[in-house]
């Protein structure tokens, strides 16, 4: 059920981002979530996108360093609280989380999404199915 994010290895000067999106771009890949750590030298460019194979060989094709990693991508009500009530059932479940970040549905949704990184995807979703979290799939991203 867990979704594939790439990570993308940038050297921490103008215009790398830029080059990046612009081969996904070109290559007609339509990002969903992004989120953008940096150092001093390098960032990581954490990406779901709504196909990760295709984009994760063009981009080695480009010339990238690029990574596939599981992440859970969850559905959110977008609403005070919706994010609590969700860790409330990782809380619960006692899966800690590395990282997370999100993304909104468009104009007329009425929830969010959001990806979540912990450091082993298939036990945390055995642990929250039940709970009432509803897990996306790549194809769900993918129809997003």
């Amino acid at each position: 059920m867990s979704v594939m994010q790439i990570s993308v290895f940038l050297e921490n000067k103008p215009g790398t981002l830029k080059k990046m999106t612009g081969v996904l771009a070109e290559n007609n890949i339509n990002m969903r979530a992004t989120s953008l750590a940096e150092t001093k030298d390098f960032g990581i460019a954490r990406l779901v996108v709504d196909d990760a194979l295709s984009a994760v060989n063009t981009l080695k094709d480009n010339n990238f360093v690029a990574s596939l990693t599981p992440v859970l991508a969850i559905e959110i009500p977008d609403e005070a609280g919706g994010l609590d009530k969700i860790l409330e059932s990782f809380d619960n479940a006692q899966v800690n989380i590395e990282y997370m970040y999100a993304f909104t549905g468009g104009k007329c949704s009425d929830h969010a999404y959001m990806i979540f990184r912990v450091s082993d995807t298939k036990a945390a979703e055995s642990k929250l199915i039940g709970t009432g979290v509803k897990i996306l799939t790549q194809e769900d991203i993918e129809s997003i």
